[in-house]
Parts: structure tokens; C-alpha cells; sequence
């Protein structure tokens, strides 16, 4: 047996017990529990200090559980299953009885997906059943895109962490509520909107609010310790000095265009042209700012087509109003 096989069997043991395993997906680690185990999957909560009000995402083996999850899959369910899964899209459907009130916040509808990870897709195998994952960091926080950021951020708090080195994609998956007639993107994310239009053949609208409760939404998510302020792309460098002289330890996302630009700032972060790869690397960029001392981050915003309109979206909720700022905890 190898070593990878000896870790999958022990996290598929330790999710039978009850117990929390963080696991490689190819957006961001995972903080999963059983989804049929109550206690489990409160554990989740509590460990993240999470809103029982947020449903969480059950991660199927393969697309040939979708029936075991849900009711009444739509044909337009079933086409972006098929084409898209394993792959970073979610989508929400009408709950079957399978699925906890638990792992739904008490919803009748469930996010469901299958992740495009090896070790992942392994564990899911071994384990034989549905696994609740959201992401394996504190609620609010920036999420995690290798083992490493796990163990910094909820150490004893996770029974057994499962390394399968760095996430590919870099940012959660796409959730689709498609419950209705026409779906809709309920949160971008690493499968892009072109995609989903090109499948179905008409365009999908992107709300900005939703009565359909989904992971993600909160005002202030994804966020550095830092602040983040978000400018005109021509205007990061001035914004970024002038609160260096300020006092502030400023870090800079710096576009790709303005690349070779002087900027007077405790840390620089360039963007990288390809949005792939900027989508990769944003977590961990933010993670190294804060690492670097920076209490205030500038960026830009990304044009919003492809990955662009993920990437903004988690720098808008990372330059949202933080629960000190509005009252609300």
C-alpha cells in the first residue's frame, strides 16, 4: 500500500468516526464530515465559527449520484452535469431525503458538486457516501489553497488534513441554482459564465441578490487581515503611495499593464496577465501580504469575462464592510 493510499484509507476512517478532513479540491481545500452525520457536520460550524444560516456544498463521487441527493434533476441539470462534471461548478437543486436539513441550513434546496481532484475523487470513493466541504479556513477569512494554509489556520480543529498539493483552479466553484426553468449564477467562480451559455445556448443572468441562500454571499468574505481598497487600475500606484505616506504598510496587487511601474509600498504583488493564473495565485497572494506586515492592500478590479468576473467577485467581498465596521457579527 502507498503512502497516498494509506492517507486516503485513514481520511475515509476518520470521516465513518465523525470526524473533520480537510481535503484537496482543485478550487481551494476543503473542510469536510460525512453529509448524513448531524453531529459531523455541525462540527463543521463550529470549527469555522460559520453561520448556521450557510448551507454547505455535498461533494458526490460522480455524476451518478446526483439522484441519490436530490429530486426532480432538471434536463438543463443534467446537461451541465454532464459537461462540466468533475469540474468546479455547483449546482443547487431541489433536496432530496438523503440530504440533512443540517448540511442545507434547514433549506429544501442543496448545492451538490463533484470535485475534479484526484485524491479528492479517491477519498470520496473509499468513503462511499457524500462529504459536506466548505472551505477548510475560519468564516470570512481568506480560503486555503494548499495544506499548509490549513494547519496555519484551524491546526487542532481538523482531524486529519489529506495534501494534495496546490489547487489548480484557485478560487471556488461556480454555483448554478438551477432549481428553475432558466438557471442562473448564483456565485462565479472557476467554471466561467462563456461556458455555461455556450452549453445551453442562452445567456444566464448573474444576480446580485438571490432568495436562494448559497455559500458565499456574505458582505465581507475571502478576506485578508489587511483592508482591502479597491481603485481604478491607472490609479493603484497613487493610491498606494499616498497611504504609504500615510502611515499605513501598504500592499499592491499591481496590474499587468502597469507591470513595470515604480511604486513606493511595503510589498508588491505583480498580476499576472493570464487570469488563470491570477485566479491561482490570488489566495495566496493576499495570505503573503498579510504574512509581509501590510494592514492595507490596493488593487483593481480584472475586466469581468471569463475568470475575470470570479476574481472580481472575491475582491469586492475582500474590500467589503467587516462585522467591526457595520455592527453585525
Amino acid at each position: 500500500m502507498t503512502a497516498r493510499t494509506r492517507d486516503i484509507e485513514k481520511a475515509a476512517s476518520v470521516l465513518r468516526a465523525g470526524g473533520l478532513v480537510a481535503l484537496p479540491t482543485e478550487t481551494v481545500y476543503g473542510l469536510g464530515a460525512n453529509a448524513e452525520d448531524p453531529a459531523a457536520v455541525a462540527r463543521i460550524f463550529q470549527v469555522k465559527g460559520r453561520p448556521p444560516s450557510h448551507p454547505l456544498i455535498v461533494h458526490m463521487g460522480g455524476a451518478e449520484h446526483l439522484d441519490d441527493w436530490v429530486e426532480g434533476v432538471p434536463a438543463t441539470a443534467r446537461l451541465l452535469a454532464e459537461h462540466f462534471w468533475p469540474g468546479p461548478l455547483t449546482l443547487v437543486l431541489r433536496r432530496g431525503p438523503r440530504a440533512p436539513l443540517e448540511a442545507t441550513a434547514g433549506l429544501e434546496t442543496v448545492a451538490v458538486r463533484v470535485p475534479d481532484h484526484p485524491v479528492a475523487l479517491a477519498l470520496l470513493s473509499a468513503f462511499g457516501g457524500g462529504v459536506t466541504a466548505p472551505s477548510a479556513n475560519r468564516f470570512g477569512s481568506v480560503s486555503p489553497t494548499n495544506a499548509d494554509h490549513v494547519r496555519a489556520e484551524l491546526g487542532d480543529g481538523v482531524d486529519f488534513v489529506l495534501d494534495g498539493g496546490s489547487c489548480e483552479v484557485g478560487v471556488e466553484s461556480t454555483i448554478v441554482d438551477a432549481t428553475g426553468e432558466i438557471p442562473s449564477i448564483l456565485r462565479p467562480g472557476g467554471v466561467t459564465g462563456e461556458d455555461l451559455e455556450a452549453v445551453l445556448g442562452c445567456p444566464l443572468a448573474v444576480p446580485s441578490t438571490s432568495p436562494v441562500r448559497v455559500p458565499g454571499q456574505h458582505p465581507s468574505h475571502y478576506a485578508p487581515r489587511a483592508r482591502v481598497v479597491l481603485v481604478e487600475p491607472e490609479k493603484v500606484v497613487a493610491e498606494a503611495e499616498l497611504a504609504q505616506e500615510l502611515g499605513h504598510q501598504v500592499g499592491v496587487f499591481l496590474p499587468a499593464s502597469f507591470a513595470d511601474a515604480p511604486v513606493k509600498a511595503h510589498a508588491v504583488v505583480t498580476v499576472p496577465a493570464s487570469l488563470g493564473a491570477y485566479a491561482r495565485g490570488l489566495y495566496g497572494s493576499l495570505r503573503e501580504l498579510d504574512q509581509q506586515g501590510c494592514d492595507l492592500i490596493v488593487a483593481s478590479l480584472p475586466a469581468e469575462e471569463g475568470l475575470g468576473l470570479a476574481i472580481g467577485n472575491r475582491l469586492r467581498r475582500a474590500a467589503g464592510p467587516r462585522p467591526s465596521e457595520t455592527g453585525s457579527r
